[in-house]
């Protein structure tokens, strides 16, 4: 919200003393209000934004609405402190966002994977955490698939599948992945999900900068790049980075088989046809 008001401030090149004067603040109060440091209540963003001739009724009443949201009350609030700060970002960010785009190199995306996979993926890490951290890290990815299946604007998801991701052996037998590619299938028929496969065949410069989230939101909140890493990821909203990264998922998509291909692709490896 502070980011936001900051961009309209200097769209108009008001400086931040004389706004904050206008509005009976100090400097330094307003300086963390654009920080994101100091909450500030509806009216206060609706006589801000008068002061800065806002032009754009609908972005001013959605930061007005996040003006009056409490903190804390979504599903993932009981996992704060217990994982690190930029994952549970992530997490809020995934649950704000309209459309998610999403490309991993060699894994089954998040959003799309089975429980078992989950699973797989969390307790045989290399960085190998004790059972009951697994199980809670597990509990939190298949708690964010909330994304897909809810009935109030769920959330359009773009994935790209690396076909290289169905050549994978786990020790607790083949059923895993059964379940993976039926879980791929499911999600597939989901009207607000498309899942193309990267082929084997791809060149290896395709995906070859690693795995990327790329989230839209309501009006007038910008677009946020994510990078995957062990951490939690590195989120940006820096308009030369994110587009960049559009212009590499793009990329990615143009050689992905479409659609149809794709299930046709998912099926052929669950009948056991394709070698």
């Amino acid at each position: 919200m502070g980011a936001q008001l900051r961009r309209w401030r200097e769209a108009v090149e008001m400086p931040s003393g004389d706004i904050a004067r206008a509005m009976g603040w100090s400097q330094a109060r307003f300086s963390r209000v654009e920080r994101g440091y100091y909450r500030i209540t509806r009216e206060e963003v609706y006589s801000l934004c008068a002061k800065l001739g806002v032009d754009d009724p609908d972005g001013v009443e959605e930061v007005a609405r996040v003006a009056e949201e409490p903190t804390g009350t979504g599903w993932w609030a009981p996992y704060a402190g217990r994982i690190g700060q930029n994952y549970m970002d992530f997490i809020e960010l995934e649950a704000e966002a309209e459309t998610i785009r999403v490309q991993h190199p060699v894994i089954i995306p998040g959003p799309l994977q089975s429980p078992g996979y989950v699973r797989e993926m969390i307790a045989r890490a290399p960085t190998a955490v004790s059972a009951e951290r697994a199980e809670l890290l597990v509990s939190i990815r298949m708690a964010r698939q909330e994304i897909l299946a809810r009935t109030e604007k769920p959330v359009k998801v773009h994935a790209l599948v690396p076909e290289s991701s169905f050549h994978a052996q786990f020790e607790s037998g083949p059923a895993i992945m059964r379940d993976q590619l039926r879980r791929l299938l499911d999600v597939s028929d989901m009207p607000n999900v498309t899942v193309q496969i990267v082929p084997l065949t791809a060149h290896p410069t395709y995906g070859a900068n690693g795995a990327m989230t790329l989230l839209t939101f309501r009006q007038p909140w910008t677009m946020v790049a994510s990078i995957d890493n062990p951490m939690g990821g590195t989120h940006t909203e820096d308009p030369d980075q994110v587009e960049f990264l559009e212009r590499e998922f793009d990329g990615i998509a143009s050689i992905a088989l479409p659609v149809d291909e794709s299930r046709d692709l998912v099926s052929k490896y669950l009948e056991g046809l394709h070698k």
